[in-house]
């Protein structure tokens, strides 16, 4: 089976959010004392312990979401490789949902009226969804026949 152009640029696609995803779920290990020293300044009267368990919570939280993230990317590749009729209303669905949880992330505000991440990693988690917006855009767009094709027609 073909693959049109627009499928063959949404798989490319697909490997760049599934690549953005890994670093998504790698950030936050990295800017680990960002986000300790976050949940500081919105708790000040926190001991060191509760402080690490806020930030483990997330931590594990983060690695849970990004986890499934990749299994969605994956489940994704493969559908729109083997030409699933379904493949893009489950992209569609699975982007909605991620962005949802994306912009939740970077929006919700904890009890101390602070947002519950830093900024930083709020924007690190949104960026697997601009490469989901592309996918989804390339999806629904109809590669329109070449002048050859609607000769042969």
């Amino acid at each position: 089976m073909t693959r049109t152009r627009h499928e063959q640029s949404a798989i490319g696609t697909m490997y760049a959010g599934l690549g953005l995803t890994v670093v998504a779920m790698i950030v936050p290990y990295i800017a680990r004392t960002s986000l300790a020293d976050h949940i500081r300044a919105g708790y000040p009267t926190y001991a060191q312990g509760p402080v690490d368990t806020a930030v483990m919570t997330y931590l594990i939280y983060l690695t849970v979401l990004g986890a499934l993230g990749i299994a969605c990317w994956f489940g994704a590749i493969w559908a729109v490789r083997t030409g699933k009729r379904w493949a893009r209303s489950v992209a569609t669905l699975v982007f909605a949902l991620g962005a949802g949880i994306a912009l939740f992330n970077l929006l919700v505000k904890d009890t101390s009226g602070d947002t519950g991440l830093p900024p930083l990693l709020g924007w690190v988690g949104v960026l697997p969804c601009l490469a989901g917006l592309l996918v989804v855009t390339l999806l629904w767009r109809t590669s329109r026949p070449t002048s050859q094709a609607r000769q042969n027609a």
